[in-house]
């Protein structure tokens, strides 16, 4: 079943309370659940379902410096250290997953709460968002600052480059020249800069396929971040938190796609005499893309492993899919709920939202709605201000070009 299926392992040390000591093994997840399965014994120490977390966070104890701590809606708390590659790779794919989870099944049969209500669990999720979205708009007014700077850098630029192109057409006018130290302009230099502003004109919109939240990281694993994937008609466009463009793949540049899990894909572009360009991506939403890059990619597809084997369960029904959402491993201190007729009636009679919640939620979406306006205006301006510096950078690496060619035939 696709709730069975591992997403990713990463070697860790679980703390347990009772023994006052930390466990070395691996955390493993799938689509979900988390389990933390002992090294030696290979016991499933603990066993919890996605649905049945309200928060997770990256925190330092006294005993080891960086954790990541899950909180369950009985309020028990689980650590998580030694994490391998590095605490933010583990943080953001599990965050990923049970942020999906929640969006996409927020009545799963079995999860509900006793002491949290669903309203509860919405309002955190949608603070948490909010917070992300502040932290985002605080981070792109930073860079709005540095591209200012940048911009006046430039402009020095260009004006000492005038100076050193006056100087040089000084020094090169002959002394017998009575009409002084101008020449008449050459028509070229007009072309080369209307050449130069024509050649930054960015790409056209193009038929969007699909777009998903990813986990992206290139080459070194160790290095991920929160982005996106979107798969257009002739190309693939990988993008950050900021939805800003890190890598464009062409259709025909793509020598390779290896499909290492059915939430897992990497993309790799070969060149000759440079490193190549390789991303690997990490989603809750794979599945739904997999189906589309194998029909745009039939010759350069590879399913490896655990794809090839579960290809047919993972590829079914989106109703099938979601199915099967109770993993079969359970901790031996930790019994994972079970869903049922019971679990369904209770849903029915419990309240999604009680009239505060409503309210609350209202007010938490009108600043969102707010954040996302001035974030989008922020975007723009910065896509105004790239594309000056681009022109820019283009228009003094042709000067500087130009006056070294000068200053080769004076010397």
């Amino acid at each position: 079943m696709s709730s069975d299926m591992r997403v990713h392992s990463w070697s860790c040390s679980y703390y347990l309370d009772l023994e006052k000591q930390w466990v070395p093994g691996k955390l493993t997840l799938t689509p979900h659940s988390l389990k933390f399965i002992v090294e030696k014994t290979e016991e499933v120490l603990v066993g919890l379902p996605l649905s049945s977390i309200i928060e997770i966070r990256k925190e330092s104890s006294l005993f080891i410096f960086g954790a990541i701590t899950v909180l369950e809606k009985s309020q028990t708390k689980h650590w998580f250290s030694s994490l391998q590659p590095s605490r933010n790779v583990v943080f953001n794919v599990i965050e990923h997953f049970w942020r999906e989870l929640l969006l996409s099944q927020p009545g799963t049969p079995g999860s509900t709460p006793s002491h949290v209500t669903r309203g509860q669990e919405l309002m955190g999720l949608m603070a948490n968002s909010q917070k992300r979205m502040e932290d985002t708009a605080k981070d792109l007014q930073q860079q709005t600052e540095q591209l200012d700077s940048v911009l006046k850098g430039l402009e020095k630029m260009e004006s000492d480059l005038d100076v050193a192109d006056r100087l040089l057409t000084e020094l090169e006018t002959p002394s017998w020249w009575p009409f002084g130290s101008k020449f008449w302009k050459m028509p070229a230099e007009e072309n080369l800069k209307e050449g130069v502003s024509s050649t930054c004109e960015s790409f056209g919109k193009e038929g969007v396929v699909i777009t998903v939240p990813a986990i992206v990281s290139e080459r070194a694993e160790s290095h991920s971040k929160l982005g996106k994937l979107t798969v257009l008609i002739s190309a693939l466009e990988i993008y950050d938190s900021c939805s800003l463009l890190l890598h464009r793949f062409e259709k025909e540049d793509v020598d390779d796609i290896k499909v290492h899990s059915p939430y897992e894909v990497s993309i790799r572009q070969r060149f000759i005499g440079k490193p190549d360009v390789a991303y690997q991506l990490i989603s809750a939403k794979m599945p739904e893309v997999i189906p589309i890059l194998e029909v745009q990619f039939s010759n350069k597809i590879e399913l490896l492993e655990d794809a090839l084997v579960l290809r047919n369960k993972v590829f079914a029904s989106s109703a099938e899919r979601h199915a099967a959402s109770r993993p079969k491993g359970c901790a031996p201190h930790r019994e994972l709920p079970t869903g049922g007729q019971e679990g369904e009636q209770l849903q029915k009679n419990l309240p999604l939202l009680s009239e505060g919640e409503a309210q609350e939620l209202t007010q938490i979406l009108s600043k969102m709605k707010g954040l996302a306006l001035d974030t989008e205006a922020e975007l723009e301006r910065q896509d105004a201000a790239l594309d000056g510096i681009t022109v820019a950078v283009d228009r003094a690496t042709l000067n500087v070009d130009k006056q070294n060619r000068r200053m080769r035939k004076l010397m």
